[in-house]
């Protein structure tokens, strides 16, 4: 398939609202929880990241009248800091995106992980992905998620954020909104797609893939692959080079030969160490590059 797929508030912000049901939102999706639809967890690959010296939990954004769960974690007291938008999986914002968030933190960013299906629904409540991308993920429309993704933009510059060194990541479907949001926002310094989607058919709420703008693309884009990936194959890569390379964005590719999709997902059978880890320091490294840290 193509798509695969502790907690107060800072002083000062809203917690997490009543209605979202805050016990079964942090156990689920940060605090212990991993994505149903990806179960059994492979606990001796799990990375953890602590808090220490951290500021990390959960805020409630008031977005058009939805409260969006947002996790942050920032390095403790401090102020003026680059920003990356952290953009999960099909799964939502579970223990795995909180982790990835806290290694940010821990490079001193605000790193911010927004529940963007909340409208749709609750990621975390399905037992099989196919369910999961029928009932929500396939209603969820671009539009919605850059608007979201600029409200998120927005609290940051309020909450201690520079926006003039802001940056993205995203794994998956959030690997291809990480493409389409660098296309959306001229802030955006830099953006890593961790194997996400690059075409597809146009559609009322996906009027446009990334294969569409990478002509007019103008922020680098590092783009994470896997040479085994059923879902994304090495033409396309390929295609999508061809396509960027009638811009200006320098955006690159790195294919991994040893890997499948979701390399970077350390809890899963999917995981491949010593890749995920190459990425991790070249996702740094390209952030660092491109002024964003």
């Amino acid at each position: 398939m193509q798509l695969e797929q502790d907690c107060r508030s800072l002083i000062g912000h809203t917690d997490v609202d009543e209605g979202i049901n805050r016990r079964n939102f942090i156990q689920t999706a940060v605090g212990v929880g991993f994505a149903a639809a990806a179960l059994p967890v492979f606990a001796q690959s799990v990375i953890k990241t602590d808090t220490k010296g951290l500021s990390a939990g959960l805020v409630s954004l008031d977005i058009q009248g939805q409260k969006v769960p947002l996790y942050y974690a920032q390095p403790e007291g401090k102020t003026n800091l680059p920003v990356i938008l952290v953009i999960s999986e099909i799964f939502g914002v579970h223990e795995h995106i909180a982790d990835v968030a806290r290694r940010f933190a821990k490079l001193g960013y605000l790193a911010l992980a927004p529940e963007l299906f909340i409208r749709q629904g609750d990621a975390s409540k399905y037992a099989s992905i196919a369910e999961l991308m029928k009932e929500v993920i396939s209603k969820v429309p671009d539009a919605q998620v850059m608007s979201d993704l600029d409200a998120v933009v927005a609290w940051a510059g309020k909450n201690g954020g520079d926006l003039q060194r802001l940056g993205i990541t995203g794994f998956c479907w959030g690997g291809r909104i990480t493409w389409m949001y660098a296309a959306h926002n001229p802030a955006i310094k830099a953006g890593v797609a961790w194997y996400g989607r690059l075409s597809g058919e146009a559609s009322a709420l996906t009027p446009k893939h990334p294969m569409d703008i990478a002509a007019s693309l103008k922020t680098p884009v590092l783009g994470l692959y896997g040479a085994k990936d059923t879902g994304i194959s090495v033409e396309s890569v390929k295609k999508m080079e061809a396509a960027l390379a009638q811009g200006h964005s320098h955006s690159a590719f790195n294919i991994y030969e040893n890997s499948g999709h979701a390399f970077h997902a350390d809890y899963r059978a999917s995981y491949v160490e010593a890749d995920a880890k190459d990425g991790w320091n070249r996702c740094v490294a390209w952030m660092k590059a491109n002024g964003v840290a």
